[in-house]
């Protein structure tokens, strides 16, 4: 883009010089055609604005340097019993650190002693301190409000949650979106074509009998206000701008396309179990049949469970423990995705899981059925329990509805974005779940593996698509859609999958990353608007269309001026993204 300028102005120094050429020679009036100040005033008001430009956008950047300042510079580390103070570079994994109230968590790690509220606003956005105990992550910048803790470092480096943070922000910002490379290519077409007009204009002037300096005025003039500088800065500036509020927000865009993408949005797939819910569902019911006491039942089930990671298993295992039930070893034990589990346990042969692994195995449910139904339509998942190819009962288990989701799913809503939620989980809970919420689709009893596909059958029909989740069995989902959200409180495999973290988890934050990209798009094409009408309404007058019907002729530092000008404001207009704020309901 710079190449307009520097051939103007080596025109105007090339000229000069054949100007003092001609004076040596002994022609007075050649003093008239020196261009020297033209083209020194150029580069000035060029370097002006480019200087002004360098101070605007590195105002852009104050979100990676809050991020980057909030870092500890040292760390109190328990050595032989003694507390060290040591650079925090130095620390290792596995390495216990002390951290008194007041003090920022040097790094990521895991709290082994001591009960304290840390204050997480810089990763999630959220005011609120998080109560922290033993068994309980910590991170990095975080401030420790009230308690001393103890805690085992299990991320150091360039392995913090801080530190990726600052990472993803940076590559955003660096990224460019399509609509970015659609400006340099039309760069890529406006440089030749005005370097055309401006030799054009010069031999028209000169065939109208105009002097070779009058000509030369012209042809400068043409190449620096047609400098396509401000086009070249119309999409990055925005990005960065735009990324870099994200972050503000606890909202993590990873890339320039990803943020353009994400306007475009019609359609949202939630996944149900801690994207929607809590993720922390607990026991509400236990009917046994057949003779087995409630008690036994939640025995044999937890001790099977407890080789699970299912969260509805957790929520059994947690319900044995707290009532001191013994919990035996399980043989055989075999998980079912998607269905359940398999294990033999004193003795017994057990199964425990949903309506389709019993259906599998040929066990009739008709004892329990309007039972299971009613628990299904109350919002509650009910696990059905075989001993020994016969059934023996239900447990039913619930997972609280996060208070964002409903607000959530009616600010989306209200944008003209269609709502689904995906699961794993029988159709009368997940239609229950649904109908507290507002969502206007299910897709329930989905196997993790398939949940991609469903995503796929959405695109085949023509929809843009968003899939928000937090676990593992997300992620292909997840990549599949055109843009991925992942709940910054679940797995990294889902994280690492994303396009968008939502550090706070809050559901809240989806329609405000929504809000941001069109902002953000909006600003883009209001300075792409702006940019290309510029130039393109500066060339006939450098051209001296206003001279034509008796106006003044442009002067090359004039149009260099101008020219600075229109690229400054372009900056201005996208550091307005700064004032942005989304609308929560």
């Amino acid at each position: 883009m710079d190449s307009l300028i520097a051939m103007g102005t080596t025109a105007a120094i090339v000229y000069s010089l054949y100007a003092i050429y001609n004076i040596a020679k002994g022609d007075p009036y050649a003093i008239h055609s020196l261009y020297f100040e033209s083209a020194g005033v150029i580069i000035t008001l060029i370097l002006l604005g480019k200087s002004l430009e360098a101070i605007s956008m590195g105002k852009t950047s104050d979100a990676i340097k809050k991020l980057m300042g909030l870092a500890p510079k040292t760390a109190a580390v328990i050595q032989n019993g003694a507390e060290l103070v040591i650079p925090v570079e130095d620390v290792e994994i596995n390495q216990i650190i002390l951290v008194k109230p007041g003090e920022r968590i040097p790094v990521d790690g895991e709290v082994i002693e001591g009960y304290t509220a840390v204050d997480e606003s810089m990763l999630t956005g959220e005011s609120i301190p998080i109560d922290k105990k033993a068994g309980d992550k910590v991170y990095a910048a975080t401030i420790n409000k009230n308690g001393m803790i103890r805690f085992r470092a299990t991320n150091v480096g360039g392995d913090t949650a801080l530190a990726q943070i600052i990472r993803l922000v940076e590559d955003a910002q660096g990224s460019k979106a399509p609509i970015a490379k659609m400006a340099d290519i039309v760069s890529g077409y406006f440089v030749p074509v005005v370097a055309a007009i401006a030799v054009l204009s010069f031999a028209v002037w000169l065939i109208a009998g105009k002097s070779f300096e009058f000509a030369l005025t012209v042809f400068i003039s043409v190449l620096v206000i047609a400098c396509p500088c401000a086009l070249g800065l119309a999409t990055p500036t925005a990005i960065m701008v735009g990324t870099g509020k994200g972050a503000e927000y606890g909202i993590l865009i990873k890339s320039g396309e990803a943020l353009e993408t994400t306007h475009k949005i019609d359609i949202i797939v939630f996944d149900k179990t801690g994207t929607i819910t809590e993720g922390r569902p607990e026991v509400t019911d236990v009917v046994a049949v057949h003779g087995v006491a409630e008690e036994r039942l939640v025995q044999i089930v937890a001790s099977g469970e407890k080789g699970s990671e299912h969260p509805l298993g957790d929520a059994i295992v947690r319900k044995a423990e707290k009532e001191g039930l013994e919990l035996y070893n399980a043989d055989g034990f075999q998980a079912i995705p998607g269905h359940g589990i398999e294990a033999v346990i004193d003795g017994i042969n057990v199964l425990a899981g949903n309506r389709k692994l019993m259906t599998d195995r040929n066990i009739l449910l008709t004892e329990l059925k309007d039972k299971s139904d009613m628990l299904a339509a109350e919002g509650k998942t009910p696990m059905y329990i075989a001993f020994d190819g016969r059934l023996s009962g239900v447990v039913a288990v619930a997972d609280v509805v996060k208070q964002s989701s409903a607000k959530a799913i009616q600010s989306l809503q209200s944008m003209g974005i269609e709502t689904v939620m995906i699961t794993g989980d029988n159709a009368k809970t997940a239609e229950a779940i649904a109908k507290q919420v507002g969502i206007d689709k299910v897709l329930a009893e989905v196997l993790p593996q398939d949940k991609a596909d469903k995503v796929k059958e959405l695109q085949a029909e023509g929809r843009k698509v968003a899939m928000v989740g937090d676990g593992i069995n997300d992620a292909p989902a997840l990549i599949q859609a055109d843009i991925g959200i992942a709940i910054g409180s679940g797995t990294d495999v889902a994280m690492e999958s994303a396009d968008i973290v939502l550090m706070r988890g809050d559901l809240s934050d989806v329609p405000a990353a929504i809000q941001l990209s069109k902002s953000t798009i909006r600003n883009i094409k209001q300075n792409l608007f702006w940019a290309f009408g510029y130039n393109t309404a500066g060339i006939p007058l450098a051209a001296g269309l206003l001279y034509v019907f008796g106006g003044p002729l442009l002067n090359p530092m004039f149009a260099a001026a101008a020219m600075s000008l229109s690229s400054v404001s372009v900056v201005t207009n996208a550091l307005r993204l700064r004032r942005f704020k989304p609308h929560r309901s």
